[in-house]
């Protein structure tokens, strides 16, 4: 296998965990892409100051401000994220953000559950039908017919907690909201 080579990604729920370590990888690649968009709710807020301390290190990251529950937000940040491809399009989506509400069966709440689809489940959707006009658009510009991160792809990040083969301590934590919308 070949050396990834993407000339843009955006990565969703950037600000800190899996997110914020793709946005490091990226950036550290020998051949780093030329745009690397960084999504978070809060681009200014204290949760993304490590998010934006790479930002001023680096003049390919841009952070853009990101609902994946909020279709007005996602489609603003299409917006942002086409300014600075100027026709190229975008090569990688990385659907990462995501929510936990931490809830006994006995306690949770359609309130909860609902909040918890619309981020987990129905924002990689949302995500994925407003950018597709981009993820194209880079496609076309590859004269390859294999499929290929490096062309144009939607990676959507999950988790063991979605999992019906590894019920992943269960008795202890059964964040009931967030196992299915990971396995949805």
């Amino acid at each position: 296998m070949g050396e990834l080579r993407v000339r843009s990604v955006l990565v969703t729920g950037a600000n800190r965990g899996i997110g914020l370590g793709l946005v490091q990888h990226f950036l550290a690649m020998p051949t780093p892409p030329k745009w690397v968009f960084a999504g978070c709710r809060e681009p200014k807020g204290q949760r993304a100051q490590e998010l934006q301390n790479l930002a001023s290190k680096h003049p390919n990251l841009v952070i853009v401000p990101l609902e994946v529950s909020d279709p007005a937000s996602i489609k603003a940040a299409a917006a942002r994220v086409g300014e600075h491809l100027d026709g190229s399009g975008l090569n990688l989506l990385i659907n990462n953000a995501g929510i936990i509400k931490i809830n006994l069966l006995a306690n949770e709440t359609l309130e909860d559950m609902t909040q918890t689809y619309t981020t987990n489940t129905i924002g990689p959707m949302l995500m994925g039908q407003t950018f597709l006009p981009l993820l194209k658009k880079a496609a076309q510009g590859k004269s390859s017919s294999a499929l290929s991160c490096s062309k144009a792809a939607i990676v959507n990040v999950s988790s063991i907690g979605g999992s019906i083969t590894s019920p992943f301590e269960w008795d202890m934590v059964q964040i009931v909201s967030y196992r299915c919308s990971k396995v949805a």
